[in-house]
């Protein structure tokens, strides 16, 4: 299998008259530069996006038919669930469209509408993993104080919260983003249309762009991971405290779930977004991408949820309900 090879000048790019280039389309490079691994990357993003599909299809399935699953825990996992299967499917199938055909022509509306999608999703998974780290502080801090904190109406407001908190400032991002002047290229050095490498592509001054990229990671990112931090300092110092061997294993069993994911999701992401500038290795980019965008929902099911032995057993007894149907 030969790779493809894009001229950046004929394809999508017309020339104007200041020497710059107006951008009809870019070209998504993905894995062209290992073309004997297409079919390979295929098959395992595929079975990687049906995992993805089917693990946290199966949460969301089970915290809605469980009534002993019915606390705001697994309110939060659930919508935490739907939120990566939208996640997901805003890069996922596009690469396998893409690695299928060999072409990865996206159209300039289409690509600052995937950028637009991903970083809405993106801020929402944040606010949402510090909202579970609150639910976490309060459940085992102050448990006589849970049941009213931590009422439904209050957890729909969280959940509501998550996800339209960063609606206007990323719909503002993205349009500030392609209202740049693009140039020499429209070859995207990515999967998806991110904002390193569309940056990577701009033309003229760009620091400010670059602030304003640190500012919201700033406040997107860092901002919620400090107070996740914060939480489970509460959370853990609390544990210690506990007399029960048993209750302190099922606390710390409950937290480190929740870490693993907390520290997969916002380490890469951190690192991408906080090192925005140009880096010479693409390729430490895409696989940092692979973390925050397709492993971190692929290993929710397994590590946050399906481990957990409340969510077995309503997994077990939903199965056995349905085989005796």
């Amino acid at each position: 299998m030969q790779s493809r090879t894009v001229n950046p000048q004929k394809e999508n790019v017309k020339i104007t008259e200041t020497n710059r280039t107006s951008v009809e389309g870019f070209v998504l490079l993905g894995f062209s530069d290992i073309p004997t691994l297409h079919w390979f990357l295929f098959g395992t993003f595929l079975v990687i996006y049906l995992i993805i599909l089917l693990g946290n299809g199966i949460i969301i399935l089970i915290t809605r038919v469980e009534p002993t699953l019915k606390t705001p825990m697994y309110f939060f996992i659930s919508n935490f669930s739907f939120l990566e299967i939208c996640y997901v499917s805003v890069t996922l199938p596009r690469m396998l469209i893409d690695l299928w055909t060999q072409k990865g022509n996206i159209s300039f509306f289409a690509c600052a509408t995937q950028m637009c999608f991903f970083l809405i999703l993106g801020a929402t998974e944040c606010f949402l993993l510090a909202v579970m780290a609150y639910d976490r502080y309060v459940a085992i801090c102050n448990p006589l104080h849970y049941p009213l904190v931590m009422s439904h109406k209050v957890c729909i407001w969280l959940v509501v919260g998550s996800w339209v908190i960063g609606i206007p400032v990323q719909v503002g991002q993205t349009c500030q983003i392609f209202s740049l002047p693009f140039c020499d290229s429209n070859q995207i050095h990515h999967f998806f249309c991110d904002i390193p490498p569309m940056l990577k592509l701009a033309c003229g001054d760009i620091f400010v762009n670059e602030m304003l990229v640190y500012v919201f990671a700033v406040l997107f990112v860092t901002v919620p991971f400090m107070l996740i931090l914060g939480s489970y300092s509460r959370i853990i110092s609390t544990i210690l405290k506990l007399p029960s061997n048993t209750g302190r294993a099922k606390a710390f069993s409950t937290c480190s779930s929740h870490l693993i994911v907390v520290f997969l999701f916002y380490g890469s992401a951190s690192i991408t977004y906080l090192n925005s500038k140009s880096n010479p290795y693409e390729g430490t980019d895409k696989l940092l991408s692979l973390f925050y965008t397709i492993l971190t929902p692929m290993f929710n099911p397994v590590i946050y949820s399906l481990r957990n032995k409340d969510v077995t057993e309503a997994l077990r007894k939903f199965l056995l309900k349905s085989l005796t149907l």
